[in-house]
């Protein structure tokens, strides 16, 4: 993706309303804007050969998503007046789930976009693993998947978030054009308190 053809750099958008939400909680749509935010613009036909979806399914999708503001045509990159380019209008999506508890409506939108992307993170980690094969040793070695629990307090917990959310800040810091000798690499965390204990 050229300078160019990418969203600024501090482009990122913070849902409050449950209908961006729910447009956004679903598994080919999730999936068409995290294409157009790691790929960089598309149409709707590449799209379509990307993710095995029909170029009808993906159109209504994509009118899905421009109505909500996540994505928006770029007519610049078209070779003719048929051809209809797309790119996202952020780089990152995010809403506060506190923000939403006390209102029901809400709360199931947000519920159901974290559920879609919890999902999204299980599939992608399983095609990880099935594409491993095909990776020389040296890239599978650094793969890390782990857990960990520990007894803390709620300081503790605040403090064990933002250390690592400064991790993702730093490597987050680093994207762009890709290089000679690198590859995309993705990281997911996930800290939650358990009720079970």
């Amino acid at each position: 993706m050229t300078d160019a053809e990418r969203p600024p750099a501090e482009s990122s958008v913070h849902l409050h309303d449950p209908g961006p939400m729910r447009a956004m909680a679903h598994p080919m749509r999730l999936r068409i804007i995290g294409l157009l935010r790691m790929e960089g613009p598309a149409t709707v036909g590449m799209l379509s050969a990307k993710t095995g979806e029909s170029a009808g399914s993906v159109s209504y999708h994509m009118a899905t998503l421009a109505k909500h503001g996540f994505v928006e045509e770029a007519p610049e990159l078209a070779r003719d007046r048929r051809e209809r380019w797309w790119r996202a209008v952020h780089e990152m999506t995010s809403w506060n789930t506190v923000d939403v508890i006390d209102d029901p409506v809400r709360h199931a939108a947000s519920d159901a976009l974290r559920r879609t992307v919890l999902e999204s993170y299980h599939r992608e980690l399983l095609a990880a693993l099935d594409a491993e094969a095909a990776l020389e040793p040296e890239w599978i070695a650094p793969t890390d998947s782990s857990d960990g629990a520990a007894h803390l307090t709620l300081e503790e917990f605040q403090e064990l978030s933002a250390d690592l959310a400064a991790v993702r800040d730093k490597w987050w810091a680093r994207r762009g054009e890709p290089a000679e000798g690198t590859r995309l690499v993705r990281w997911m965390t996930h800290v939650f308190p358990r009720n079970d204990v």
